[in-house]
């Protein structure tokens, strides 16, 4: 999410942060290696698996229903994302728990030289750190923490609440990444139908979150939402984009003994928001574009 429609430009000067000067500025026009492929027209006979099978392919991607009311997509802090995230915030948003986990999930659905779009991200993408990948495009609302992040090779800059359109030609990523952002999306049927679009055929969708937020920030469906109702409300948004596979939900929860006894009105209050707990919960929603693959 971030409001410079399309690309932004990064200039390293000496009264800024240091910056990492690996990742450079996303251009789908000079990529390398962009993909190439070819379209073999099928014989016209009518009424014949190949039309049925086009008609359902012509269907694939578009938004069936929306999940949101108006109500459910406002914020109550109304001002433009861009200025809220204008300060970059060099801070994991998670604990050590929920990274590891996360890593690892990474790990075993993510194959050594895929190609990766890291949506809503920052100066961290907690990929798994011996693997090797084809190429790592980043984005998110603040340059200064895109290009500071290591992983990436190209990174962009875009408000996905205020444009959802993605400047990346179809079927460009065997991956596409959204961690602990998902809650802050106002049109996710129109974000995750882009996602749907930008994925290969057999391409996964991973979205991660837990239990924290910007709680101004956060769209009111997510806010005033349980554990439950969260996890339901993104499995709500696969399910309304024609051709992602029926998504599957991976739970780590604390165990009991891991919990704080601080059961003081402060840290109630806290824990709340989402800004202190014990031990951060983990859930991830997958889906697949089409089919998921079977690998040997």
């Amino acid at each position: 999410m971030i409001s410079l429609g399309g690309v932004s430009s990064i200039r390293k000067t000496h009264d800024m942060l240091p910056i990492h000067s690996k990742p450079k500025v996303w251009n789908p026009s000079i990529a390398p290696n962009p993909p190439t492929f070819k379209k073999i027209l099928p014989l016209k006979i009518s009424n014949t698996w190949n039309e049925n099978k086009e008609a359902n392919e012509s269907k694939a991607g578009r938004i069936k229903r929306l999940v949101l009311s108006n109500e459910g997509r406002t914020k109550l802090n109304t001002f433009p994302d861009r200025e809220f995230y204008a300060y970059p915030r060099f801070v994991t948003h998670v604990d050590d728990g929920f990274i590891a986990t996360l890593t690892d999930l990474y790990r075993e659905r993510l194959k050594p030289g895929s190609e990766i779009l890291d949506l809503m991200s920052s100066w961290i993408s907690h990929l798994p750190n011996e693997v090797v990948y084809k190429r790592v495009v980043g984005h998110g609302l603040n340059a200064q923490e895109l290009a500071r992040n290591s992983r990436m090779d190209y990174f962009f800059v875009k408000d996905l609440n205020q444009d959802q359109k993605l400047e990346i030609e179809d079927s460009s990523f065997d991956a596409v990444l959204c961690t602990v952002s998902v809650q802050y999306l106002q049109q996710p049927e129109k974000a995750f139908a882009e996602v749907f679009r930008v994925l290969r055929p057999g391409g996964v969708f991973i979205v991660s979150f837990s239990n924290r937020l910007f709680y101004e920030k956060a769209i009111n469906a997510w806010r005033d939402g349980t554990a439950y109702s969260r996890v339901q409300l993104v499995l709500q948004y696969f399910q309304c984009i024609e051709g992602f596979t029926q998504p599957e939900v991976i739970r780590e929860l604390p165990s009991a003994g891991n919990s704080q006894d601080d059961k003081s009105p402060f840290s109630w209050f806290m824990k709340w928001l989402g800004l202190f707990s014990g031990s951060d919960p983990f859930y991830a929603v997958i889906a697949y574009k089409n089919f998921k693959p079977v690998y040997d």
